[in-house]
């Protein structure tokens, strides 16, 4: 398996193979790798050197294979979403399993063949690394998981697009940045743009520049939010969530959203006294570790009886919402307040 750099280092440097398979999260990465591609492979007109496969006709990928390019050297084959890698259930579809086996076997009996005239790229959501179709491929050609990146890596991947602009941001404002703004790269960039944009050429993003420009995930407000109730700031605990409400935010998400940080304080709370691992505890990604710190940090805001007391009231307010015995805004404000005071 290639790595997506080592990838990404193939393609900016004009190596175009024949075969690939692309899967995983990460679709930005994975979607710009495919432009590249194309890129790469020059004109494509649809019908007769570029063909577009999905599941409804991947049982044509042999006879597209087979039909020449007329007019042009290789044709470009672009399989997506096409269920062939997906990991079988008790219940095999026996049809199905005929076609990856074929083609499995196809692609090893023609792969000079595939060389010299097409190039296929099969895009996928998931890949069973254990069917003999991704193992043929993986021999072949190039097998490419796209995971989300790391803290680390975005970090890079950010700091790259700034130097590349020639705007400077220091390591702190960087990891600020990605805290209020999420780690999905589609996201990341177009907020990075912005604050580019407005830090100007020889210029620095600053903190306060994040603040004002760049929109925050909700999850990042709702740690604001905690924030201000650790501290037992009420008017500013109030303010965050009308400004939440304000930027039209649903308040069934809020609701939902806040109840799901209190139950991952809780959680920290019990994984430290119980010294249990905090990442496995709250089932965080790769691209998520970074927020354990912060975690902890607001969990010793709380008690664990105060953490259990909000979660009730979460739950309460939910169900007389839900009856409606209350009204979701005034609820909220009031559980705010009854914590405040």
């Amino acid at each position: 398996m290639l790595s997506i750099e080592s990838l990404e280092k193939e393609l900016k440097n004009g190596e175009l193979r024949s075969l690939y398979l692309l899967y995983g999260e990460e679709l930005f990465l994975l979607e710009t790798s495919l432009k590249k591609i194309r890129n790469l492979f020059g004109e494509a007109i649809k019908g007769i050197n570029y063909i577009n496969m999905d599941e409804t006709n991947c049982h044509e990928l042999i006879a597209d294979i087979e039909t020449p390019s007329f007019g042009y050297e290789k044709k470009l084959i672009i399989a997506r979403n096409t269920g062939l890698f997906k990991k079988e259930g008790k219940r095999k579809n026996a049809e199905l399993a005929k076609l990856k086996e074929k083609i499995s076997n196809y692609l090893k009996e023609n792969i000079s063949i595939i060389n010299e005239s097409v190039v296929l790229v099969f895009v996928e959501e998931e890949a069973d690394a254990k069917q003999e179709l991704y193992t043929t491929i993986e021999k072949l050609g190039v097998v490419c998981k796209f995971d989300y990146q790391k803290p680390i890596q975005i970090e890079k991947r950010i700091k790259a697009i700034c130097n590349g602009y020639k705007v400077q941001i220091e390591d702190a404002t960087l990891r600020y940045f990605i805290e209020c703004c999420g780690t999905n790269m589609q996201d990341l960039i177009n907020e990075i743009r912005k604050l580019i944009e407005y830090a100007g050429e020889g210029g620095k993003i600053q903190k306060e520049d994040i603040d004002k420009l760049a929109i925050k995930k909700l999850e990042s407000v709702i740690f604001d939010l905690t924030d201000t109730l650790g501290k037992k700031e009420i008017g500013k605990a109030l303010q965050v969530l009308k400004n939440l409400i304000y930027a039209k935010e649903p308040i069934q998400k809020i609701l939902i959203t806040l109840y799901n940080h209190f139950k991952k304080l809780y959680l920290v709370k019990i994984s430290l006294q119980y010294n249990k691992d905090i990442i496995t505890s709250l089932n965080l990604k790769p691209n998520q570790t970074f927020l354990v710190n912060k975690y902890k940090m607001q969990a010793n805001y709380f008690t664990q009886k105060e953490l259990q007391e909000m979660l009730q009231y979460l739950r309460d307010l939910d169900y007389e919402y839900k009856n409606g015995l209350i009204d979701l805004q005034v609820g909220l404000e009031t559980i705010l307040c009854k914590y405040c005071s």
